[in-house]
């Protein structure tokens, strides 16, 4: 009785065997899936990510220099409507940026490119209304610059320092 029971075992152990192999094979394979497909979409927004930080750290860099450029030329009294012109077009591509990154990156990023978005905001418009000749009291190229090197330069440097971290880069 016992060969004849041990063989009724090993009979329902392969059967069962052969009918939850598929269903086994199938829940490893979807897993598998899942998990691909987790990494991609992972993998996608770090990308989507690293796209953000980059133009937005080139467009802000851009349109600092072309501040700073334009308070010297304002102070030397030789900005003409192509400077204009180009940091009106390297504000605009900054503001793009700017909100472009503002749907997709941590809130720790916004905080530190807010503030420099900040400081940016102020000396297009010291540039622009000394431009047109109605400075605010105290307001000339020479102070506004020096506050975009003091205030806008480290503001610039922590938004980049924080998406280098986001994105994983280690000095």
């Amino acid at each position: 009785m016992t060969a004849v029971v041990a063989a009724m075992i090993t009979a329902v152990v392969g059967v069962l065997g052969t009918l939850f192999a598929p269903v086994l094979t199938q829940r490893i394979s979807a897993r598998q899936r899942a998990e691909e497909r987790a990494e991609t979409e992972r993998l996608r927004r770090f990308e989507e990510r690293r796209a953000a930080y980059t133009s937005m750290n080139r467009a802000s860099r851009q349109f600092s220099t072309l501040l700073k450029d334009a308070l010297h030329r304002l102070r030397d009294g030789v900005y003409t409507d192509h400077e204009r012109t180009a940091l009106e077009e390297a504000r605009l591509e900054y503001r793009d940026h700017y909100a472009e990154a503002q749907m997709i990156v941590p809130e720790r990023v916004l905080e530190a490119s807010r503030a420099a978005n900040r400081v940016l905001a102020e000396a297009d418009g010291a540039v622009k209304r000394i431009d047109r000749g109605r400075p605010l009291e105290g307001e000339d190229p020479e102070s506004v610059r020096h506050a975009l090197t003091t205030e806008g330069d480290p503001e610039l440097a922590a938004m980049r320092h924080l998406m280098r971290k986001d994105l994983g880069v280690t000095d």
